[in-house]
């Protein structure tokens, strides 16, 4: 009987994904017992390397990174490491994907199988540059089949970037396209695979008391916040050419603000799911011209001080260029127009060379009139009735929790009302660390279930609504850059944008 786990292909193997990312994950699914034993791994890539020297590397990471802890005597680390192989090679280059072929081929009938019969998964940790080459050299070698061609399956998971444009993102779809079904393919954002965020449909569908709070009646606004306490260091040069906006808002941000506003689908079935976040997507307000400039706030950072260590400018980092408008934060007031939306403002942003790294989205519910009550302020300070309202905060990172912030009585005579927390953290009311992203979304894509994943349609939609944003900044009378100093919450003027509409943000 043919295995219906695959043998994975990993193309840019010799990058630090593998090491950190890639490896440790399949070693806890192993250890897991969520995939067999003798799944294998080929890893491709320019460098020369053999197989032992490939091995090496990869136990010395597991070392390093993998949250199963393994011990050097190991038997499974032994095994598993054992069933780890090297192929050098150049993507353009067709003799490079014959040898492929042949390995793959010997791989299969080590396991009983006839040549060539195997399940193939092939995970794309390269440029995008290269996505739609790496295909058609896979088609032209026999690697990659249409579904209905053949018993056995082919799948290829891709990394972001999935472009930097519109256009550009629907070139790349047409390459992938033109080789593959759209069910063969699993475009990646580790983001969907995080638990708190799969914990937003489960909460929001599966509870009764929230789901109907959800829409413009209860919902006053809502916030997502995704900031990085690092500067762009290294990354500056690729940095410089894509901005927060690209880096961030159209794939991390945009997911999210999806899963939070879309309508229950029919079913958890992956199509299902992403029907309805394909209809929120493309129901976002689009800005045109100057309307960007009081919904859009982005600014780059001047020096500063994270965690006490300096932090120079981003004009003086190294291959960032001379007098650069890029952005290293962006605050966005977004609109989903459609009926249950309809006026609720959903403040994202996002930065690098923040005060701390967190992710939280937080649903902040409408004012009931609160005459009859006060506010006492935590250093005991009486004001009246401006009790910050109920919220309810979803912690996607780091410590994952669900936070729901109520007024409850003050003890005493006084009807007064003071703000307090109810909390769950996963880590203290569960045994288990939630599982690593790329854990989840590569024992998915083995099974098939691309829930998790983008689909084409979803992309396209994400990029109509930052390119409408990107283009604005390109009028002559498009808002100018501000600064932040580093280590700080961004600039003043994102403070201002949410002050403009009555609100503030929750984390500052």
């Amino acid at each position: 009987m043919r295995n219906d786990f695959p043998t994975l292909v990993i193309f840019g193997a010799s990058g630090d994904l593998t090491k950190r990312k890639l490896i440790p994950a399949l070693f806890q699914l192993l250890t897991e017992k969520l995939i067999p034993e003798h799944i294998k791994v080929v890893g491709f890539a320019r460098r020369e390397k053999t197989d032992e020297q490939f091995r090496a590397e990869m136990r010395d990471a597991l070392s390093e990174f993998s949250r199963a802890n393994p011990t050097a005597e190991s038997e499974l680390l032994q095994s598993f490491i054992s069933r780890l192989y090297y192929q050098c090679g150049n993507y353009d280059d067709p003799q490079s994907f014959l040898k492929l072929s042949k390995r793959l081929s010997s791989l299969d009938e080590q396991q009983g199988l006839p040549g060539g019969s195997g399940n193939y998964l092939f995970y794309l940790s390269t440029p995008p540059s290269v996505f739609g080459l790496i295909a058609k050299q896979l088609k032209d070698a026999g690697l990659v089949c249409k579904p209905q061609d053949t018993d056995r399956w082919t799948r290829v998971i891709v990394e972001k970037p999935f472009g930097r444009d519109l256009q550009s993102a629907q070139r790349l779809n047409n390459e992938l396209l033109s080789v593959l079904d759209e069910s063969q393919i699993y475009r990646i954002d580790h983001y969907l695979g995080k638990e708190t965020v799969q914990n937003i449909m489960a909460f929001r569908f599966g509870n009764s008391i929230f789901e109907p709070l959800w829409n413009a009646k209860y919902i006053d606004h809502i916030q997502i916040t995704v900031a990085e306490s690092v500067a762009v260091g290294s990354r500056a040069g690729y940095y410089d050419h894509s901005g927060a906006i690209r880096d961030m808002v159209q794939n991390h941000i945009l997911q999210l603000l999806a899963l939070i506003a879309m309508e229950p689908p029919a079913s958890f079935e992956a199509n299902a799911v992403r029907d309805e976040k394909v209809k929120v997507l493309t129901a976002l307000r689009l800005y045109k011209g100057e309307e960007a400039n009081t919904a859009v706030v982005r600014a780059q950072y001047s020096a500063g001080a994270i965690h006490k260590s300096h932090i120079p400018s981003y004009l003086e980092e190294h291959g960032v260029a001379e007098g650069s408008k890029t952005e290293t934060y962006i605050a966005i007031k977004a609109f989903v127009d459609n009926w249950r939306w309809a006026g609720v403002p959903f403040y994202i942003r996002t930065g690098k060379a923040l005060k701390e790294r967190v992710s939280e989205i937080s649903i902040v519910f409408k004012q009931p009139p609160l005459a009859l009550f006060h506010h006492e302020h935590h250093d005991g300070h009486v004001e009246g009735d401006d009790m910050p309202a109920n919220s309810l905060t979803l912690r996607v990172q780091p410590n994952e929790s669900i936070r729901l912030n109520f007024g409850l009585k003050v003890p005493g005579p006084d009807m007064i009302l003071d703000p307090n927390d109810m909390e769950f953290v996963y880590d203290e009311v569960f045994d288990t660390a939630p599982p690593e992203a790329y854990e989840r979304l590569i024992l998915n894509a083995m099974l098939g279930d691309s829930t998790l994943f983008i689909r084409n349609d979803e992309v396209e939609a994400a990029w109509t609504f930052v390119d409408s944003i990107i283009e604005s900044w390109q009028h002559a009378n498009a808002a100018k850059v501000h600064e932040y100093e580093a280590g700080s919450w961004g600039p003043q003027a994102a403070d201002k944008l949410l002050a403009n509409g009555g609100h503030r943000w929750l984390i500052y």
